[in-house]
């Protein structure tokens, strides 16, 4: 692709010297710019259960159990905010705080208890096997103190397995026979529905998530099976949490199999939510990665249309969760391959999500592996300790976040690909004068693109800044030689 040299030029002398911002060349396939600052932060997602103990022997655990508790807590996630901060994470996603159901439940192949957090008792209540109010507290705060929001998982569609609503308060759920077919009134894996379409219910459950808000400071929600969720419910959650909390609350929506069209048009534009979780950029990267997929369409396709959503919404991407196999799991292990998913996750718009060790390679299966311990190394953090970490992945994920956050352009800019064919992908982001170029070879043997035009004067270094590398522009070209599995970020060399 040849784009226009005057408008490129000025967007390098923008970087260096603050001129304007133009539009790249003549408009073609640029995207519109993020505006909400959710996606410049970095999301690290815990199950606390399953990462940290920091009060052992609180109460009954057995590692060995899937199903069962295995010990990690608020106090344990807050003597690992260190390890975070040094990873440069910027938010915290916790799995639901409230109190849950103290039984197990069959069907799984093992008995199940709610170390998780999705099946409560009572709302109103925190779940003591995680730690007290003070614990739980304290963790908000020493994140905050490290410049970390805090998301709190939230469920306004069920309570637990035989929870005390039930007996309590009869009407206000749906369970059993009573359960409908659709997306309001279906029981999810036969869980007590609420009957959230009733005043007092609703008004019960979004009063006691926001009290907890007001006593422990969260920055958002992460709203949980938010498609079962009535329309009218998440709209009165939405404007009682911008009025009491602010508009820079974050409500981030669990709407499985959305994409960034169906978010914007079902649940952005009409006001319900202010962030969702875009499920589409697992599965398409990693077909792309496979080859299952051509890169004309990934990049000229499914990469701009991820920057159409509605302005100030946030789209939350993500590559594993404990709701599906781990990425690296499903490319069969193959590590060179993951850290290109890694690294489009990172170049991307919206806030990239990171499910807790991903970035040490956890193994992270078939449920319930994808919810296993938090590996620790030579560590003697429970109940992860021993289980050995990737060392080169950790200094791959800490690189490729310092490299997010230092450049703005990645997670706020315009986006336009400039190579789509065969197994290379070559695109350029833009955000107020900065420029980054990303390159993508998903191949197994050497790609080449000569860039004309392209964003540099008619002679320029660019710094390769993953690998240290560097690219020689002149004559108004910029030649790559990009190796096999690999990912090139280049911004200008400043002398």
């Amino acid at each position: 692709m040849r784009l226009r040299t005057n408008s490129i030029k000025c967007l390098l002398a923008a970087a260096l010297l603050g001129c304007a911002d133009p539009s790249l060349g003549d408009g073609e396939d640029i995207a519109p710019v993020a505006t909400s600052n959710w996606n410049r932060e970095i999301v690290y997602f815990v199950i606390p259960d399953r990462f940290a103990d920091g009060r052992p022997n609180s109460h009954e655990v057995d590692p060995s159990k899937p199903g069962y508790f295995h010990g990690g807590d608020w106090k344990g996630l807050t003597d690992q905010l260190p390890y975070l901060d040094d990873l440069g994470v910027t938010a915290l996603w916790i799995t639901p705080i409230v109190d849950n159901i103290d039984g197990f439940v069959d069907g799984a192949g093992f008995p199940d208890w709610a170390y998780h957090g999705y099946w409560a008792d009572d709302f109103n209540a925190l779940d003591e096997r995680l730690g007290t109010e003070a614990d739980l507290k304290a963790l908000v705060d020493g994140a905050h103190a490290r410049g970390m929001k805090v998301l709190v998982d939230v469920v306004f569609n069920h309570v637990g397995y035989g929870s005390d609503y039930l007996d309590q308060r009869p009407d206000w759920v749906r369970q059993g026979g009573q359960c409908g077919q659709d997306d309001q009134t279906a029981c999810l894996f036969g869980l007590p529905d609420l009957r959230t379409e009733r005043t007092e219910v609703r008004d019960h459950v979004l009063a006691a998530h926001a009290a907890w808000v007001d006593r422990i400071g969260f920055d958002g929600y992460r709203i949980d099976t938010a498609k079962h969720v009535a329309p009218e419910v998440l709209a009165r959650n939405q404007q009682m949490v911008e009025d009491r909390f602010g508009p820079d609350f974050l409500t981030l929506g669990e709407v499985w199999g959305a994409n960034a069209s169906s978010l914007s048009s079902q649940y952005f534009v009409p006001g319900l939510m202010n962030g969702g979780i875009d499920f589409s950029f697992r599965g398409t990267t990693r077909d792309w990665l496979l080859g299952r997929g051509r890169t004309i369409a990934y990049a000229k396709g499914f990469l701009p249309r991820r920057h159409t959503h509605t302005s100030g919404a946030v789209l939350g991407h993500y590559l594993s969760s404990h709701d599906e196999p781990g990425l690296l799991h499903e490319l069969e292990n193959d590590r060179a391959l993951f850290k290109l998913a890694a690294g489009l996750q990172m170049t991307s718009v919206g806030m990239p999500i990171i499910y807790y060790g991903e970035e040490v390679a956890r193994d992270i299966g078939e449920w319930p592996q994808n919810r296993s311990a938090m590996p620790w190394g030579a560590s003697d953090v429970q109940p992860g300790a021993g289980v050995a970490q990737d060392a080169d992945m950790l200094s791959f994920y800490r690189n490729l976040i310092d490299i997010r956050r230092a450049t703005p352009a990645l997670s706020m800019g315009t986006y336009r690909p400039l190579s789509f064919e065969g197994d290379l992908l070559v695109f350029v982001r833009s955000w107020q004068g900065q420029v980054v170029f990303v390159a993508v070879n998903r191949g197994s043997t050497m790609q080449s693109a000569s860039i004309e035009d392209a964003a540099f004067f008619d002679q320029g270094v660019w710094t390769e800044r993953l690998g240290g590398g560097s690219v020689i522009a002149s004559d108004g070209q910029m030649s790559l030689q990009v190796p096999p599995r690999s990912i090139w970020i280049l911004t200008p060399a400043l002398n």
